[in-house]
């Protein structure tokens, strides 16, 4: 459903939109946003909505998806406003765009532990030759600005629990088929880089940590978003590890704030972390807040095989956000505030969705 339904994701939404640095120059102009459902980039068109709405800013919103359906599903009739035209988009396959753009954000990809396991080629193939197909595009139609939305996961395993900075990179096993996520990723950030420095496409890299946020979709096996909705569900949550991994989560609208900001601000050929420096913790104290704000238990037990294949094998994968914040911004939520609201902006989606079935 639209979650513009629900006041206090819309207002939500309204704040974070303060935390875009440069957003002026988004005033008259148009973008192309490929996995416009996604969690971040459906977050992202939920900010230039607000900006629309209620700053007149008459930016065109080019909303790249598989099925118009799904859009509407999220947007509503925000579709069938002037200024938010879907797509036809199958990153996968040739792109044959009859319009020019200003600005390109790629988010479309698959981006659950079990898709990378069950479909590895299409993980991978998305990611580059997804981007591939966009970059050409860029330059043929001299895009203004592009950001190609990473992972943090390019990083792969290290020793010690500093955050990483943007130029650290441990060891990935290249013949572990879970990673045909950060493997192509890798590739993808490559891939930009040469585009930059050969022909000058203005393109900038970021790096999410674990996001979350309303926007979390029912069908999502990581962690934060199965934790979610069974909390929402009143079921107790079961982790399959002590969960002393350290994550940098950050809210879908702070995410949402920061890649704008990237886009307007960031340097060509360079990569930024995306991090809230107030939000690294640990998958245990993620798990235990949402068991507190939902009144649910937590408990521990071991994995079966398929969960430790899915498992995600870095047990640091916090982010250093120095170099974001350099661009001046800054993030707005913290763990329990981000969470609790996630918690009761998503509990009134279902409530809505229960009553519309019944």
């Amino acid at each position: 459903m639209n979650l513009f339904d629900i006041s206090l994701y819309k207002d939500y939404v309204g704040k974070s939109i303060i935390n875009v640095v440069g957003s002026e120059a988004l005033k008259e102009k148009s973008i192309l946003i490929t996995g416009s459902t996604g969690l971040i980039c459906s977050a992202i068109i939920d900010q230039l909505i607000i900006l629309n709405q209620h700053h007149k800013f008459g930016i065109k919103i080019y909303a790249c998806a598989r099925g118009e359906e799904g859009l509407r599903r999220r947007f509503g009739n925000y579709v069938d406003n002037e200024n938010v035209i879907y797509v036809p988009y199958d990153a996968n396959k040739d792109i044959n765009f009859d319009f020019a753009v200003d600005y390109i954000i790629h988010g479309a990809s698959n981006a659950s532990p079990e898709l990378y396991i069950s479909n590895p080629v299409d993980t991978m193939l998305s990611n580059f030759v997804g981007m591939k197909n966009l970059l050409d595009y860029a330059l043929k139609k001299s895009v203004k600005s592009v950001v190609y939305v990473s992972s943090s996961e390019v990083y792969g395993k290290k020793e010690n629990n500093a955050p990483y900075l943007e130029d650290e990179y441990g060891y990935i096993n290249i013949l572990d088929v879970r990673s045909s996520y950060s493997s192509s990723k890798r590739a993808t950030e490559t891939l930009c880089k040469s585009y930059s420095e050969q022909f000058g496409v203005a393109i900038k890299i970021v790096r999410p940590g674990h996001i979350y946020g309303p926007g979390l979709k029912i069908t999502d096996k990581r962690i934060s978003s199965a934790f979610m909705y069974d909390a929402i569900r009143g079921k107790n949550l079961v982790m399959k590890s002590k969960g002393e991994q350290l994550r940098s989560y950050c809210h879908s609208l702070d995410c949402a704030s920061a890649i704008l900001t990237v886009l307007l601000q960031g340097k060509s050929g360079e990569a930024y972390n995306i991090s809230n420096k107030k939000s690294i913790i640990s998958i245990r104290e993620m798990a235990y807040i949402i068991s507190e704000v939902a009144g649910v238990k937590l408990f521990f037990e071991l994995p079966n095989e398929l969960e430790e294949k899915q498992k995600n094998p870095m047990n640091n994968s916090s982010l250093d956000s120095t170099k974001l914040e350099k661009l001046g911004w800054v993030g707005m939520f913290e763990p329990k505030e981000g969470l609790e609201s996630t918690y009761k902006i998503l509990s009134r989606s279902e409530i809505k969705r229960a009553s519309k079935n019944i």
